[in-house]
């Protein structure tokens, strides 16, 4: 498996992939790709490429941290695709470390993200209220608010969570009942 940064020529087989690994929500996430790359010209994504085959997708977008003396730059490590037949193999796990070390190469401070506490924590996440930050919305669960913060963070840093408008024009912010 190579793990190497999306190319336009990979963009209709990440819709599929995207698609396929969100079931019911798929479309809706898959949109948020497509989006993202459209709202986020700074946007990073990597594949892991399988001998020619997409089975995983990660992408990273900007946001800011409202924090109390100014507004810094962050990452949103959103979404993580893996086909559902690949998963539970370390194709997540490859991406979010390339990626992770990526934003580190580019002085990003930290990578906020939703997601379930039991895995991200394996990959460096921790619960973003412990490090004093606010998440952007209620409906996002305490636990699920999660951050990974890198070489360039300083431990003073707080504040909230802003994300580009982008995932709130699609409503991807948090629970929603289904």
């Amino acid at each position: 498996m190579l793990i190497r940064p999306e190319t336009p020529a990979d963009h209709a087989a990440v819709d599929h992939l995207v698609a396929r690994a969100f079931g019911h929500r798929g479309r809706v996430v898959a949109d948020l790709v497509t989006a993202l790359r459209r709202d986020d010209p700074e946007f990073h994504a990597l594949v892991a490429d399988d001998d020619g085959d997409l089975i995983g997708h990660v992408m990273f977008t900007r946001s800011i941290l409202d924090a109390p003396d100014q507004l810094v730059p962050v990452q949103v490590l959103s979404p993580l695709s893996v086909l559902p037949e690949r998963q539970r193999q370390g194709v997540g796990t490859a991406l979010i470390r390339h990626g992770a070390a990526d934003m580190d190469k580019r002085d990003v401070p930290l990578v906020f993200l939703e997601g379930d506490p039991a895995y991200y924590a394996r990959q460096g996440f921790v619960a973003g209220d412990g490090l004093g930050f606010r998440k952007p919305s209620l409906r996002i669960p305490d636990p699920g608010f999660q951050v990974m913060p890198l070489a360039a963070h300083r431990p003073e840093l707080t504040g909230t969570l802003v994300y580009l408008h982008t995932f709130w024009d699609l409503d991807c912010v948090g629970l929603r009942a289904d």
